[in-house]
Formats: structure tokens, C-alpha cells, sequence
């Protein structure tokens, strides 16, 4: 098992905390990156992925290991304290550069094979919206499952952390780590990237080609009986 977790501040305070039992509690080899200490460049909008592909991204360089570490991970974790109700902008940055791999787009079928987590804390409120900023990319990627785990810890430090929502948050990862466990070596798609690509299925069929996409398809046999999650 391989996993990977990128964190979505430099501040290792409580969100970090459970991102680091979780992925300790489901074992194997651990690579960690923090935002914006190890990636801290916003997209561009320069449209150069949609056009050619993502290694031609003027951030590309730095973006790298990055893309590497997702690309050789069993389970990804993406984790965000909540910032105004949502994920923090050097996520959504992150995130902003993967848009060719949706499965609207150009899907990577590597994805098929893995898991990923969304995780985020607050003291107080607005984890189901900060989790799914972060879902919408990974169920997107068409990862085969998605797994969201937000929780108001009711403290700014982990120290802090009233003993009761403590036990809560050790029952949870550990949990989801025996799920994980037990759904390692599995291959699928989950249900939202699977609907959303048999949509542009039928757009490739009957409107006019848009490349490089429709290339793309056609060259892996997507267009015929072929699916990313069978590859």
C-alpha cells in the first residue's frame, strides 16, 4: 500500500493530526506534501493543458513530484482545515491544475485501482462543504472510491481536543482504514464519474469533435466497448 497525503496548509494542527493517524492506522509506505510549502502557484488560465497536455504547464517543474506521487498511490488523501466555509486557496490552487483529468476531459485510467480520502476540521462549522471542494476532484478523477470525513473538533490546537470527539475521531480512522484495507486490489469507478462520462460518450458520438479529447478517446477504444476502468 501506497499512500499518499497533501495537506492543504503548512500548519500542522488538527486536520493534519487525523490525515497522519489515518494513514498510519492503514500502514505501508507514506509520502506527505504540505500547500503552499511544496507547490504554491495558482493556474494561469493560460488553457495550455486543455490544448496539449498537463506537462507543458508553464508550473509544471514544480508540479511534478507532486503528479508522480498521486499517479504511483494505492490511497491519496487530500485534507483542508475549513477557511470560510470551503477548502483553503492553496488546495483549490492545487486542485485548479488537474481539470484535463477529468473524465470529461482526458481521465487517467491509473485512477481506476485507487482509493482517496477528503478530510476536514473546524472548531466549528462548514466541513460537509470544505470535503466535497476537495470530492468533486477526486470522485472526478474517477477514483474508484471516495471516502469524506469532516469533523468540528471544538478547538484550535490538537491538544485542545475535548476527550469525547478525540475517541470519535480514533473510532473513525480506524474505521476507514479497515475499509481501505479491506478494498485494496479492487478496480472500478465510482458512480458520479461513471455517469458523467457515459454523458460525454454520447456528446463525442453526435456533436463535432473537440480535441485533443476526442482523439484521446478514440485512441484508447473508449469510443468503442472500452472504459478507463477496464483498461
Amino acid at each position: 500500500m501506497k499512500t499518499v497525503m497533501i495537506h492543504g496548509q503548512n500548519h500542522e494542527g488538527s486536520t493534519c493530526m487525523i490525515t497522519r493517524e489515518l494513514a498510519n492506522k492503514t500502514g505501508g509506505e507514506i509520502q506527505e506534501f504540505f500547500l503552499p510549502r511544496d507547490f504554491d502557484k495558482p493556474c494561469m488560465g493560460c488553457y495550455t493543458c486543455f490544448q496539449t497536455e498537463l506537462k507543458n504547464c508553464p508550473h509544471y517543474k514544480m508540479l511534478e513530484p507532486l503528479v508522480s506521487a498521486i499517479l504511483e498511490a494505492d490511497l491519496i488523501i487530500l485534507d483542508s482545515p475549513v477557511y470560510v466555509y470551503h477548502a483553503t486557496g492553496q488546495m483549490m490552487n492545487f486542485l485548479d491544475h488537474f481539470g484535463t483529468w477529468w473524465v470529461v476531459h482526458r481521465p487517467m485510467p491509473e485512477m481506476s485501482k485507487k482509493q482517496a480520502v477528503a478530510i476536514s476540521t473546524a472548531a466549528g462549522g462548514g466541513m460537509k462543504s470544505t470535503v466535497q471542494d476537495m470530492a468533486d476532484s477526486l470522485e472526478m478523477w474517477g477514483i474508484r472510491k471516495v471516502y469524506k470525513f469532516g469533523i468540528g473538533v471544538q478547538a484550535v490546537k490538537p491538544e485542545e481536543i475535548p476527550a469525547r470527539i478525540l475517541a470519535k475521531i480514533h473510532r473513525k480512522t480506524s474505521y476507514l482504514a479497515q475499509r481501505i484495507r479491506k478494498n485494496t486490489e479492487k478496480r472500478g469507478c465510482n458512480v458520479r464519474a461513471r455517469k458523467w462520462f457515459s454523458l460525454m460518450r454520447f456528446a463525442h458520438k453526435h456533436f463535432p469533435a473537440m480535441q485533443p479529447d476526442h482523439g484521446y478517446w478514440e485512441q484508447r477504444g473508449w469510443h468503442a466497448k472500452l472504459r478507463p476502468w477496464t483498461e
